[in-house]
């Protein structure tokens, strides 16, 4: 990454600006009926593409159907969404950068695989408005794992693919953005993540 061509940061939002809340409930629920939490996360990715839930073509009861399908758990909608979104909390040092590298005239965004939910948790926890744009699987009807997503957002933003830094926990979304020439951190933790959005604030001011 080169941090003084960078004019935009896009955050993910399930284990970057938030605990990951889909994984998390996923393992309770798994573990609270008998199942192997292990063999439903390897699953669930899969589930939430097939039924198009994640992409807006489908519904969360078709979800959890697909999920029974491939892993065996089976769960009532409402208990499932309850778990999940429950274990979805806010970052607030994440939202801190995201005020301070808007301060200094960067475009900062949301790319999400994200269903309905993520309104949701916008009417409770209001972090929505800290972000523009958001761009959200369930409204754009393609998800990070299609390429050409990133091609996409890049052209809707009036930027060149290297003057995106995209912020990411999943390997395989970091390795798509980059193969689109995307900069790219990977998230793994506060103390990296903050080194390199330090380094950007420090090229912006240094111009």
């Amino acid at each position: 990454m080169q941090p003084a061509m960078i004019k935009a940061v896009l955050f993910d939002f399930g284990g970057v600006v938030a605990d990951e809340g889909f994984r998390e409930g996923l393992r309770f629920l798994a573990s609270h009926h008998g199942r192997d939490p292990a063999a439903v996360l390897a699953h669930a990715m899969d589930a939430v593409y097939d039924s198009g839930y994640v992409t807006g073509r489908g519904s969360e009861a078709e979800f959890w159907r697909r999920l029974g399908e491939l892993s065996g758990l089976w769960v009532e909608p409402l208990e499932g969404e309850h778990v999940i979104l429950a274990r979805f909390r806010l970052r607030p040092w994440i939202l801190d950068w995201v005020r301070r590298l808007r301060g200094a005239g960067l475009v900062v965004g949301l790319l999400t695989d994200q269903t309905d939910w993520l309104a949701r948790l916008d009417r409770r926890d209001r972090f929505l408005a800290e972000f523009e744009p958001v761009f959200n699987s369930y409204q754009l009807g393609k998800g990070k794992r299609d390429p050409s997503l990133f091609d996409d957002v890049a052209a809707n933003l009036g930027l060149g693919s290297e003057q995106i830094l995209f912020v990411d926990d999943d390997p395989g979304n970091i390795e798509r953005a980059r193969e689109r020439g995307w900069a790219t951190l990977l998230f793994q933790d506060r103390e990296a993540t903050e080194r390199v959005l330090r380094a950007l604030l420090a090229a912006r001011a240094g111009r």
